[in-house]
């Protein structure tokens, strides 16, 4: 059974057309991860850690200084822009979020949201979207509903789940629609499972 990440997934079902089936072509071919090679690990350790550490927001700037790659240092300034206008003016406080496998057609996909984040009382389960691309809504919806659920039964208490566009300062969280998003989401693994082979 092959296995990839959520964020595999935001990634195949965030194109369409040929650079979907370039995308799945990547992700099966890849070499084995390393963490030197992991572009966004970096920011996400660190928003991550200050968390941990129940750091002020102003600390957001110092992830700057963990990196000296003249990529990173192009994309992290917009990620730590639009992570502090998320913020805001509210009080986070961290929590261990909960993580999961959902499998279908064969493609196990591994569901591990970064955040668990106390919100002024309410608690998120988030994951981070990092890409300069614009999130657009139907795919959070397939996102969100995949980590409703694979997490829901984890989840002893009443957590929003969601999804945030981190440069866009903009969290889509999961609601419950009338659309069937599962067929959806099985689908997507579907096309996946009908490609790897040949890949």
């Amino acid at each position: 059974m092959a296995k990839i990440s959520l964020t595999d997934f935001v990634d195949v079902v965030s194109k369409s057309g040929t650079p979907k089936a370039t995308k799945v072509a990547q992700i099966k071919n890849r070499p084995e991860y390393g963490p030197a090679q992991d572009f966004y690990k970096i920011f996400r350790d660190g928003i991550i850690e200050l968390h941990k550490r129940d750091d002020e927001k102003s600390e957001l700037k110092s992830i700057l200084l963990k990196t000296t790659d003249e990529k990173r240092l192009a994309h992290y300034p917009g990620m730590v822009k639009g992570y502090s206008k998320w913020w805001g003016k509210r009080t986070l406080s961290w929590f261990t979020p909960a993580t999961s496998t959902y499998s279908n057609s064969g493609i196990d996909v591994s569901v591990n949201p970064e955040l668990g984040i106390n919100i002024d009382g309410l608690n998120y389960i988030v994951k981070m979207y990092m890409k300069s691309e614009k999130l657009t809504k139907p795919r959070a919806e397939l996102i969100t509903e995949l980590m409703e659920k694979t997490l829901r039964p984890l989840i002893k208490n009443n957590a929003r789940i969601g999804i945030l566009d981190v440069k866009n300062s903009k969290i889509f969280e999961h609601t419950p629609g009338k659309k069937p998003l599962k067929p959806m989401i099985d689908a997507e693994l579907a096309y996946i499972a009908s490609l790897w082979p040949s890949l």
